[in-house]
């Protein structure tokens, strides 16, 4: 069974998180699969650049995504070695590489959010270009109740995308967004019923069909450009490599696997 299936649709390129029995939960396997659906999506777009006009990414099941396979680190060392905490510059980059794949793929990139949507999830359709979430949806970014901090992108485009006063209150404290506000503040770009979520999509694909496909791929390639995302991740993959170390983190990620409460240090 493949982790992430892309299939083409007339002018739209479906991308979708193929792990329902774990709510997409994205694992190194996962992550991996997701590059190289984005490297057949460029092919595709190379190939019939006035055909090919957007791509949906959407996650199988009761769920866009769960957020990071918080059981899924034994695959972690067997990749970046027993040692990883230690070194987790790679690993940072190699994930803030793939999701930075996601942003800057040629075509629009359309997130359809069901379900939960939280954690490395939520900062995955960060990394997209539209967001159209369905009714109930549990928008959150909660590391810092983990003792880390989002360090795939999250922290960086979750600034962008609502400002920073508004991106510390829910980093900081690790809260779910309210749905309301998330569509009144360009968190996502509008709210649907759970059963017009897929039409809705389609619906905005079409919109961008009507559209010149060399100007679309140049106005995303223009926005893209106006902030200083790099900086951002760079200090995304500093913090989180310190924060790593700390007591809290391995408190916070017991407190996790076990349901409990966790009892901070501060150190």
């Amino acid at each position: 069974m493949s982790l992430v299936t892309v299939a083409r649709r007339g002018q739209i390129v479906d991308v979708t998180l193929n792990r329902p029995e774990k709510r997409n939960a994205l694992s190194h396997s996962v992550l991996t699969a997701l590059e190289s659906a984005f490297d057949e999506v460029e092919r595709l777009a190379t190939a019939d650049p006035a055909g090919v006009r957007a791509v949906i990414l959407r996650g199988e099941g009761v769920s866009f995504c769960a957020g990071i396979d918080l059981s899924g680190f034994e695959e972690v060392s067997g990749v970046f070695g027993e040692n990883w905490r230690e070194n987790l510059f790679s690993m940072t980059a190699r994930y803030q590489h793939i999701l930075n794949k996601v942003e800057a793929c040629a075509l629009p990139v359309i997130g359809l959010l069901h379900g939960v949507c939280i954690g490395f999830g939520l900062e995955l359709a960060l990394a997209c270009d539209f967001r159209l979430a369905a009714e109930g949806t549990r928008l959150q970014l909660p590391e810092t109740r983990l003792g880390i901090i989002p360090d795939v992108g999250g922290t960086s485009r979750l600034v962008r995308a609502i400002g920073q006063p508004r991106a510390k209150e829910y980093i900081m404290t690790g809260k779910p967004f309210d749905l309301s506000d998330a569509e009144r503040w360009g968190l996502v770009n509008r709210v649907v019923a759970p059963d017009q979520l897929a039409s809705a999509g389609d619906t905005l694909a079409g919109e961008l069909a009507q559209a010149a496909p060399l100007a679309v791929r140049f106005a995303k390639k223009v926005i893209d450009g106006t902030s200083d995302l790099t900086r951002g991740l760079t200090l995304e993959g500093w913090a989180q490599s310190v924060l790593m170390h700390s007591e809290d983190f391995s408190r916070g990620a017991i407190a996790a696997l076990t349901k409990q409460a966790p009892d901070w240090t501060g150190k």
